[in-house]
């Protein structure tokens, strides 16, 4: 009895004692420092777009607003590309057959691209903006990573969310109806944006789906291609879901061939796309060097 005590006093008493603890990896004191070198690489980005203080406070908040159009469909327009690849009738309208890497890195560009190069500005440095319908231009040689938006803009662009109504069409009506998709086009003006590579390789809407068609390696880096596929796949997608506002098309001899015998013009939906265009040399409109083009921009 004596010997059955002695046994469950001593169980009792090992119960007393406390396990060891966990042995933890030493922590090194560069740790810190290891962390803050490996985020330097992104030190003095530039996330958000420059606004030139020429600009008031009631420019400000519609430029903003604006660019964050502007990014909402580039955003979109990115993103129906990557479910969709180059298989989409709306890619094959635009791009043709082209690869769908390029169209989706200009997209990207503007949305995630460093926006320390490139600066808006609300003065008439160049007086530029005297002229009738002008909404803004790019300064070229004289400033080439600024952009000048006139007046006019603030008063007549119309917010994203107004897309598809009061009769738009993507086909007919002006591509700088919106405050957005009219910024995403100066945007890629820049050479932050655009790189010297974005460029007007058609005049007209009618010639952008013929370029689609004969010449898709410029289609994916024509500045106006890339303006009318943001706004038809946002409509169609977005505004107004699996209808859009496409508009009709009207088709004529094009200013980018030589005209045939005959140059009867044919009313087309837009969703579809004619087959005919020679392959473009050089730019057709690229811009006069300081800013001042032969159009209203």
């Amino acid at each position: 009895m004596r010997c059955s005590v002695s046994i469950i006093t001593a169980f009792a008493a090992v119960g007393t004692f406390a396990l060891p603890a966990a042995v933890l990896p030493r922590q090194h004191s560069d740790d810190h420092s290891h962390d803050a070198a490996a985020a330097a690489w992104d030190e003095g980005a530039t996330h958000d777009f420059v606004i030139h203080e020429s600009c008031n406070s009631t420019e400000m908040i519609q430029l903003r607003k604006g660019l964050a159009d502007a990014v909402i469909l580039a955003d979109h327009a990115k993103h129906h590309i990557l479910r969709y690849g180059n298989s989409s009738d709306h890619y094959r309208k635009y791009f043709g057959d082209a690869p769908s890497g390029e169209a989706i890195g200009h997209y990207e560009r503007v949305i995630n691209g460093d926006k320390g190069n490139a600066l808006f500005r609300c003065d008439n440095p160049d007086g530029n903006c005297e002229q009738p319908e002008w909404g803004g231009h790019w300064r070229g040689e004289n400033a080439t990573n600024e952009t000048v938006i006139c007046p006019l803009s603030y008063s007549t662009r119309r917010p994203l969310e107004q897309l598809c109504a009061m009769g738009y069409t993507v086909a007919e009506s002006e591509s700088n109806t919106y405050f957005g998709s009219d910024l995403l086009h100066r945007l890629y003006h820049m050479p932050a944006f655009g790189e010297n590579y974005v460029d007007h390789f058609a005049e007209t809407y009618a010639e952008a789906l013929e370029l689609a068609q004969t010449n898709s390696s410029y289609a994916t880096h024509d500045s106006d291609t890339l303006q009318y596929f943001a706004l038809d796949v946002y409509a169609y997608d977005i505004a107004v879901p699996g209808v859009g506002c496409p508009g009709t098309v009207t088709v004529e001899a094009s200013s980018m061939e030589e005209p045939a015998s005959s140059a009867m013009a044919t009313s087309m939906d837009a969703h579809s796309s004619p087959s005919h265009a020679p392959e473009p040399a050089t730019p057709v409109s690229a811009g006069a060097a300081n800013g001042v083009t032969s159009a209203p921009q």
